[in-house]
This record gives structure tokens, sequence and C-alpha cells, in this order.
């Protein structure tokens, strides 16, 4: 019965592992606005994205400039002017500004139910764009429209799942990390092969580590797949990557340690095998 009851429980661990990885991210990471603009910090050097940033601007400005047989030219140099500026210090710090008011649009669309879409606004990029421009004095700098521009990072008809799972996961929070532990350590307790109990759970580990993998790579490609074909997906799977750097570690490190695990203990358990039947040939000898 022991014995049952600790498989069961080891078995168990293989699922509550990814979850629980899972419910930390989401309280810990997407749930917090500090951590949610320090994880997308570093797409401001993203190319795709600053790719995406700048043919974004440029196409809604020049929807509002109408400057003839100059427009072409208009709109090659803006998309160059953009592209310089995302490339600066000071888009760097735009940059934060807005996703941190897109972690406030990202909670409202996972807790309120408000819309079924997440856009990052890029009117404040518009803004010092056209500022640098008039500066320099470009003829056509006034011209340029400072408003609502924005690129979606999350849209789909089944937003509705995507809340029921974020309210699971944040109910679980950091108590499912905790009873993933204890249910380890009651497995290991009651495991009447101590050694046979550890390779197990260092597999355990493994394959829970593989679910979470999966995990991440299922709803990256169910993410992008629902975005409007106007979209640009490269610039989403960058923003959907930098959110979820954290548990693609967790996976490995969580896969590293299991491995390291069931090898030692499989080791030690093969190693105390081989001297208990080596022990009696050495005694009949004597």
């Amino acid at each position: 019965m022991r014995t049952f009851l600790s498989t069961a429980l080891i078995a168990l661990v293989a699922v509550l592992v990814p979850l629980s990885a899972l419910a930390v991210w989401a309280d810990r990471e997407i749930g917090n606005t500090d951590r949610f603009v320090s994880a997308t910090a570093p797409l401001a050097a993203d190319t795709d994205v600053r790719r995406a940033v700048s043919e974004r601007v440029t196409d809604e400005a020049m929807k509002q400039i109408d400057l003839g047989p100059l427009q072409g030219g208009a709109a090659q140099l803006l998309n160059d002017a953009v592209t310089s500026y995302t490339a600066t210090g000071g888009f760097q710090k735009v940059w934060n500004t807005v996703t941190r008011t897109t972690h406030q649009a990202l909670l409202d669309a996972l807790n309120n139910d408000s819309g079924d879409s997440v856009t990052i606004d890029l009117a404040p990029v518009t803004a010092q764009v056209k500022q640098q421009l008039t500066d320099n004095g470009l003829p056509f700098a006034d011209q340029i429209p400072v408003e609502h521009t924005d690129i979606t990072v999350l849209e789909s008809d089944r937003l509705g799942t995507w809340r029921d799972v974020f309210h699971a996961l944040g109910i679980a929070g950091i108590w499912l990390p905790i009873a993933t532990l204890l249910l380890t350590a009651i497995a290991l307790v009651l495991a009447v092969r101590r050694l046979r109990a550890l390779t197990a759970l260092g597999l355990a580990l493994v394959v829970g580590a593989i679910l979470l993998g999966i995990t991440v790579a299922v709803a990256r490609g169910i993410a992008l797949g629902d975005l409007p074909q106007d979209v640009d997906r490269p610039a989403a799977g960058a923003v959907y990557d930098a959110l979820t750097a954290t548990l693609r570690t967790t996976a490995w490190v969580v896969l590293a340690v299991g491995l390291v695990l069931a090898a030692a203990a499989w080791l030690t358990a093969r190693s105390r095998t081989r001297r208990a039947t080596a022990r009696p040939a050495r005694t009949k000898l004597r």
C-alpha cells in the first residue's frame, strides 16, 4: 500500500510541476507590472519589434498626410526617422512607458472581460518622432498626426478560455508549488525503497519539464494563430517569447535537475547492489 501511494504521488508530481510553474509565472510576472515591464524591456532592441513599430507608425501617419508626388519619398523619410529613433535610449524609455500601459490593458482583458484583444499604443513614439522632425525643420512634420496607433499582440475569439486559465492559475498562486513540494516529501517518506523512489521522482521532474515546454510551445502557436492576418507575427512572437522566457528557463532547469537526480539515485542503487552481491563471494573465498 505504501509503495502504491508513493508511486501515485510521484506520478502526480509530474503533472503538478508544469502547473506550479505556470501558477507562479501568472502571479509573479503576468500579474506584476514591474516584472512585466522588465520582461518586455529587451524588446526595444529586438529587430522584429523595431521594424514593426517603424512600419506601423509610418503607415498610420501617412494615411493622414497627402503630399502628392512626394508621398513615397516622405513615407520613406518618416520610416527612416522612426527606425533611427528606435535605436536610441529615448525609445527604450518610451517603450517601458508604453508597455506599462499595455500591462494594465492586459490585466483588464484577463480580469474584467473588457474586449477580446490587447494592443500596444505607439502614440508616444509618434509624438517623439514628430518633435524631432519638427526640430530638424522638415516641412511636413507638423502634419504628422499624434493619435492612437497600435500593434496587436493578443486577439482571440477564445479569450474567455485564456481568462479562465488565468483565473485558475491566479487562485492557485504560490500555494500550488508549496503543495507540490509537500506531496513530494510525503511520497519519499512513504517509499519503501528510497533510492528507487528518488529515481522515479527524477523521471517525474523530466516528464513535468517536457510537459511545461510543450504547453508553452502549443500556447504560442494558438496565440499567434488567432491574430488577424494584418498583424506582424514575428513581432508578436517576440513579445510572447519575452513574456514566457522564464517558463522556458524553468523547464530546462527542472529537466536538468530531474536527469541529475534520476541518474544519481540509479547509480547509487546500482553501486549498493553490486557491493551487496560481491560481499558474500569475498567471505566464501576466506
